[in-house]
């Protein structure tokens, strides 16, 4: 799908802010709001907008510790990461699970926690016990300088939106 400058300025306002409303979308746009509806269904049913979601404040519930864990699999054959990946899905403290290159790793995991004791019951408890895990290094983050959930627009088109 092609998408115009409007289409990308529709994308960057909807992802900074995904409960602004039809009306206020268009008129930022520069359309009516028939038309600017109509591209945001469109964009909905392309894929291109994959879903709406909520951003909650970590701090606020208590997820103060934010670890980055590389996984290192004992054997690297299709039914070992199926398995792995099988079950590292039903962990809800996993927010990313990347397959990785380029490091001692297999797979690079993003995890929120409340503490270090959760955590150590975490990586002890479920994460080491999945067949196939052989290694776990993990690093924890100090500060975040930035957190955000904005894809970059910019390589599609001319001129970058404002």
């Amino acid at each position: 799908m092609n998408l115009d400058r409007i289409d990308r300025h529709i994308l960057q306002l909807m992802q900074r802010n995904g409960r602004i409303n039809n009306i206020e979308l268009a008129e930022k746009v520069g359309l009516s709001p028939t038309p600017c509806s109509r591209r945001v269904k469109r964009l909905e049913e392309s894929g291109i907008i994959e879903r709406h979601v909520t951003i909650l404040n970590r701090s606020s519930l208590d997820l103060k510790l934010t670890a980055m864990v590389g996984i290192s699999m004992d054997r690297h054959t299709p039914e070992r990461f199926d398995n792995f990946e099988k079950k590292i899905i039903e962990f809800p403290e996993v927010l990313e699970c990347n397959i990785v290159t380029g490091q001692a790793s297999d797979y690079l995991l993003k995890v929120v926690l409340p503490d270090m004791e959760y955590y150590e019951e975490f990586l002890l408890g479920r994460l080491t016990r999945i067949e196939g895990v052989s290694g776990v290094h993990s690093s924890f983050v100090l500060r975040r300088i930035i957190d955000k959930t904005e894809l970059p627009l910019n390589h599609k088109n001319d001129h970058q939106l404002r």
